[in-house]
């Protein structure tokens, strides 16, 4: 089967391709399609999820699958959270995300920094499905004093794996792919597309 992958993010497009490798489906991403973004208009991250999934499949007549993802830190009442993409303004940038984040939490000391990266993955059979499949995965962590690594992309130079003693832009793909907040929702999708086949 083919399915829409409803992302313009290239880190995000390589990392789902990547986790999404050898379920037996097609993956095309939404640009490949002549599909371009849609408004992320909801309060959450599981409306944001289905806005792009019934869009990519509106256009494309194709099962769609989407993510939205962010980083929530506790210290910051939840902030970037829903924001985290566009954080520093628009156009999104990755570097002036990660200083305006650093910034707000200058002075807050290590125990407090707490943090996760939080994903919803949603698969939508049809634009109209009314049963889509949802589902969320988290990563705990907390977020360091300087960018650390030069791997991933968005705020992974800046979060911290304690068991492991690496930001996320300090692991190799392998290991980001066993323990993200991505690969733990789509470990729990990837039962359903089975089914689908």
């Amino acid at each position: 089967m083919k399915i829409v992958l409803a992302s313009a993010n290239r880190g995000k497009l390589a990392e789902l391709r990547s986790l999404l490798d050898g379920c037996g489906h097609e993956i095309v991403p939404q640009g490949e399609l002549g599909v371009g973004d849609v408004a992320e208009t909801g309060l959450t991250f599981v409306e944001n999820a289905l806005i792009k999934a019934r869009h990519a499949a509106q256009a494309t007549g194709l099962p769609a699958l989407a993510d939205d993802s962010g980083l929530i830190v506790d210290a910051l009442d939840g902030a970037p959270g829903l924001y985290s993409a566009r954080y520093a303004g628009t156009p999104t940038d990755d570097a002036a995300n990660n200083a305006k984040l650093l910034a707000a939490l200058e002075g807050v000391p290590a125990d407090r920094r707490t943090a996760r990266f939080h994903a919803v993955i949603v698969l939508l059979r049809h634009p109209a499905d009314p049963q889509p499949l949802i589902a969320e995965g988290s990563w705990e962590g907390v977020i360091v004093d300087a960018p650390r690594g030069s791997n991933g992309f968005g705020y992974n130079p800046v979060f911290l794996d304690p068991a492991h003693g690496l930001t996320a832009a300090e692991m190799d793909a392998p290991l980001k792919n066993r323990i993200s907040h991505r690969a733990r929702a789509l470990s729990r999708l990837r039962e359903a597309l089975a089914a689908l086949r």
